[in-house]
Order: structure tokens, then sequence, then C-alpha cells
């Protein structure tokens, strides 16, 4: 067997693409085209973006930014196509990527996810960084559950519809986490990927990967408060049943802008559904 090299500018070619948002599977099946045998391709792309995203650590810029997901439109139309029912676009941004969409869950399909989690939830916690456990932490004040991916319909048709609109795999996303905020509660503005600095992230990231995106949908409209906000950008969006907000981040780090966290309820109660997508099979 020839043993293949990579050469400076091999590397260079390898991080442009990276760049650009090319998935690391469209680089490997441009490189065998090549001529390039997979183990040796694989080994090339690692060490040329292990190398980059040192380099860039030393230099104390932001890692390579990779492809995320995105709602899939021609951006002509405000209505998408969710497989079984239409979903609406309602407001969108690019930098950061923020969509909310109208009508991604039926009134009946929010009661059902209310209902089956209700017997079911326990204080929230958060990703004890150190450790790549979980720990109760006092910037989250909600209750929670989670449901394994696909474990009722509803969990599977609302799946189906995220897979849909955001063309990105069912199983590169992590189950559904039903979150309930009384009166008070609230959770204080965080990043939902996982800090590559911290020790216990690389256990984390063992499931599938960094988190490259969020969709939280929401399950009733409170009477007052609740909003998620992005204090980067001043912005917050209003829950109201029925309707979801998306974000992507395209790498763990705070140029991605997508500080968020969910106010206070001021009156009454707010439920939620979370699901977070990562880079590859979550297991």
């Amino acid at each position: 067997m020839t043993r293949q090299h990579i050469t400076p500018e091999l590397r260079g070619w390898i991080v442009a693409q990276a760049q650009a948002g090319h998935t690391p599977e469209s680089l490997l099946a441009s490189m065998r085209s090549s001529g390039w045998e997979e183990d040796a391709a694989m080994q090339a792309m690692e060490d040329a973006l292990s190398g980059f995203l040192a380099e860039q650590h030393a230099a104390g810029g932001p890692p390579v930014p990779v492809a995320v997901p995105d709602i899939a439109t021609d951006g002509a139309s405000n209505v998408l196509d969710a497989g079984d029912r239409e979903v609406r676009i309602v407001m969108a941004m690019r930098n950061p990527r923020v969509v909310v969409l109208a009508g991604l869950l039926s009134d009946e399909e929010c009661d059902e996810l209310m209902q089956l989690a209700a017997p079911r939830m326990a204080r929230s916690e958060t990703v004890d960084v150190a450790t790549g456990g979980n720990e109760v932490n006092a910037a989250r004040t909600s209750r929670g559950m989670f449901f394994e991916r696909g474990e009722h319909e509803v969990c599977r048709r609302l799946e189906a519809r995220i897979e849909r609109l955001l063309q990105w795999p069912v199983d590169h996303g992590e189950g559904l986490q039903i979150l309930h905020y009384g009166p008070g509660a609230e959770y204080r503005p965080h990043h939902d990927y996982f800090d590559p600095e911290q020790p216990g992230s690389a256990t984390i990231l063992k499931r599938g990967g960094q988190r490259v995106a969020t969709i939280v949908t929401y399950l009733n409209t409170p009477a007052a408060g609740g909003g998620t906000t992005f204090p980067d950008v001043a912005l917050e969006v209003a829950p109201q049943k029925g309707h979801a907000v998306f974000f992507s981040y395209d790498r763990p780090h705070p140029v991605t802008r997508t500080l968020h966290g969910g106010a206070p309820v001021v009156e009454g109660e707010k439920w939620v559904a979370t699901k977070w997508l990562r880079q590859g099979v979550f297991r």
C-alpha cells in the first residue's frame, strides 16, 4: 500500500472547505474520488483540522465553523411543508441564525406532551462541565424530564417534522426534554454547546459530537413573562402555544451570539419541549 502524505496545499484545502461549511462526509467523498484511501483521507482531515484548531486557540481565535441544520426554504415562501402539516415562519434572523415558527405542534399535541410528561417531572439539572455528569444548578429553576427519542407517537411526529424542516437526521438529535416553569422560575442566560475547554466535555462529546442547534417548542402560552431571550442581540421571543424558536451555532464559541435564557414567568406557568441537535449520531 502506497503511503499518502498531507501536503501544505491539501491541508489548506481541507481547512478552507471546513470553513465554508462542507461536512466531513463531503470532504471524505471528494478525497476518495481523487484517489485517497479512506483511512488515509480521514487521518489527513483529522491532522489538518486539529492543527488548525490548535493554531486558532494559540492565537486566541474562535474554532472553525461547521455545517449546521437550517430551515429548508427557497427563501420566498413563509409557509413550509413539515410533512403532515404546514408550518409558518413568523420571524427570522441571519446573525445569529434564529427562526420563529408558528404551528409546529397542534394544541392537542401540546396538551398530550404535557400530560405524558407530568408524572415524571423532577427538578431540572444542567451538565456538569467538570465531570460530564448532571447537577442541580441555581441558574435553572424549572422542573423537567426527558423522553427517549421516538418514545411516543407524538414524539415521533414532532421529531419527523424537525427532521424534514431542518434536513438533519432524527438520529442526530437528543430525546425531547420537557420543562415546566412556575411563577418566578427562569433559566439564566447560557450557551447550549459544550465548552471544549472544560474537562467534562470530552466525555459528553463521545455520545454524538458537539451540539449544533436547538429548537424550543412552546406547549402553552403563559399569562405574562417567560420569553426566550437572546441578550447579545436584544431579542426576546414571546412564548405562544404550538410555536417554536430554532437557533443554530456553528462553533462552540460566543462569536455565534447564541447566548440565550428563559426569562422569569411573571404570571401563570410555562411548558416547553426542547430538542438539541448534534453533529453526529446521538447514542
